[in-house]
């Protein structure tokens, strides 16, 4: 019986031969059958693998990007305060007085005596710090190229030292390009024991140039503002010239 059998399958393979010299239609019908479903799932489970992979890759590559981008501006965020106050402070952007000075320039400078401005002072603190803060003058009278000196007063009434530090912006803000400290307490940790009242300086003057500026045609008052804070590690200060 298994001869039979055997017989009758090659029958079949030389029946299918046959046909495929004739081309046969049936044959044609026979090759272009799908294969087993079997193979077409396993082919299939292999490509869905390998996509698998293939999009991890891609996510995880996306992941660090995203993160290293996330680290930078984080580290952007931290220097741009410190680094700002820089430029501010170098080009009087935002009402920041210029730090620093020449002291050829102070020692040459002619003072326009035509041009009298009034430099008024006001004193602030923040809600954190729990000190008196005040101006020891409300007003004084300067012309352009001429030094000027003011004091602050502030005192420290609480029962426990405490550490503060402040900040300025002058009023209007163009004029602060032309606001020059030769010394000032702005930006430095002061220290005050309990009940500690000291006298903080500001040395100044207004550069000659701030007359050839049309732009300041019209100010005849400027305002010098200092706001204190309790020194806090983590604390950022606000910029000068804004709230």
């Amino acid at each position: 019986m298994f001869d039979n059998r055997l017989s009758t399958a090659e029958l079949l393979i030389q029946g299918c031969v046959r046909a495929l010299h004739r081309g046969s239609p049936r044959a044609e019908l026979f090759l272009r059958r799908r294969p087993p479903s079997r193979l077409l799932t396993r082919s299939g489970s292999r490509k869905s693998r390998s996509q698998e992979d293939e999009w991890r890759t891609k996510n995880k590559t996306v992941l660090t990007y995203i993160t290293a981008a996330g680290v930078g501006m984080i580290g952007l965020s931290y220097a741009a305060v410190p680094l700002y106050r820089l430029y501010c402070q170098a080009t009087g952007l935002g009402g920041a007085a210029v730090a620093g000075h020449d002291a050829d320039q102070v020692e040459t400078m002619k003072p326009v005596k035509e041009r009298i401005i009034k430099v008024s002072f006001n004193a602030d603190t923040h809600a954190s710090i729990q000190w008196n803060f005040r101006p020891q003058q409300t007003e004084i009278y300067v012309v352009p190229g001429e030094t000027a000196l003011a004091f602050y007063r502030a005192k420290n009434p609480t029962d426990k030292p405490i550490i503060g530090i402040s900040t300025y912006n002058v009023v209007p803000f163009d004029a602060g390009q032309y606001f020059n400290k030769i010394q000032c307490f702005c930006f430095e940790e002061q220290r005050l024991n309990p009940h500690e009242e000291v006298d903080m300086p500001v040395f100044f003057y207004i550069d000659p140039e701030f007359d050839d500026d049309p732009r300041m045609a019209r100010v005849d008052t400027i305002t010098l503002s200092y706001t204190f804070f309790e020194a806090k590690e983590g604390q950022n200060l606000p910029l000068p010239g804004y709230d």
